[in-house]
């Protein structure tokens, strides 16, 4: 047994409370419960996964806080899941920017609309038409071209290569914004049904996974968290989501990336030195004489 808190394996026993056994870190001077979750937590390790993984195939939070009760008799709060997506989110995220993608030379880009707090919110995608890897997204209140150039600029940066082409609808704005980024280093070809070298099933199967990725949006109020969550989408997409195209493997295994994390449990179980919520020890205040 080793302690939650800074992994020392310095511990005793500590006594038992409505049947779990507690211990004590002599290092860190922390007291913790044997009970399969994280410090200061307790839901296991295992359900907070679940509940991460059903979020981003498109499972509301109310719909997932249900199955705890149904499948787990645990009465988690309204807001213990949400607390989980946005805490493990940015764990996941500040993991995978550390990675780049080996993309091939054809992208595919395309945007879509949904309607957030009574506001239409354009979401822009870019994904490499070998691996399908999603190069980067977008979100705006407009179809501009300057949002295109956004889109491409973020995209280059991830792949830090230029595309030889790039497929797009026949939206003006990528136009321009595929210009200023790629200048004449990249060809850009449009047309409405879209023909990837002759396989039309990449974009069908490109627009239904948007349509997926938009039902986690749905619930967010604000720019600032839909941003996150968006992000958060993008790395449970490319890193831990197998694809049957890909015989399946995840787009960052088809681009070469080696990440340590096979899904969302290994990011909630990331070494607890790095994942802990810190409280500080309370001093013990000596008695006076």
């Amino acid at each position: 047994m080793n302690c939650k808190f800074c992994e020392s394996p310095n511990v005793i026993k500590f006594g038992k409370e409505k049947g779990t056994q507690y211990y004590f870190c002599k290092e860190c001077k922390h007291k913790f419960a044997d009970n399969q979750a994280l410090p200061l937590m307790q839901t296991p390790t295992s359900q907070i996964a679940d509940a991460l993984n059903m979020y981003y195939e498109g499972l509301s939070l109310g719909k997932i806080r249900r199955n705890f009760i149904q499948q787990d008799s645990n009465y988690v709060s309204r807001t213990s899941p949400y607390n989980w997506v946005e805490r493990f989110t940015k764990l996941a995220i500040k993991e995978a920017d550390k990675y780049q993608p080996k993309v091939g030379g054809i992208w595919v880009a395309d945007e879509t609309v949904i309607e957030m707090d009574g506001k239409n919110i354009w979401f822009w995608d870019i994904i490499d038409a070998k691996s399908r890897f999603l190069l980067a997204s977008h979100m705006s209140y407009s179809r501009t071209s300057e949002d295109a150039r956004i889109l491409m600029d973020r995209a280059f940066k991830k792949a830090s290569r230029y595309p030889r082409i790039i497929y797009t609808d026949k939206l003006r704005a990528y136009l321009r914004g595929i210009e200023q980024t790629f200048g004449c280093e990249a060809k850009h070809r449009q047309g409405s049904p879209f023909d990837v070298e002759n396989n039309t099933n990449l974009i069908e199967r490109f627009h239904s996974t948007l349509k997926e990725r938009t039902k986690v949006m749905r619930g967010l109020h604000t720019m600032k968290t839909a941003k996150q969550f968006l992000t958060g989408w993008l790395v449970h997409y490319n890193f831990f989501r197998p694809h049957m195209s890909l015989k399946d493997k995840t787009p960052a295994e088809v681009a070469g990336i080696k990440f340590p994390y096979r899904n969302w449990r290994d990011i909630v179980e990331k070494p607890s030195v790095l994942n802990v919520r810190r409280r500080t020890p309370r001093k013990r205040v000596k008695a006076r004489s």
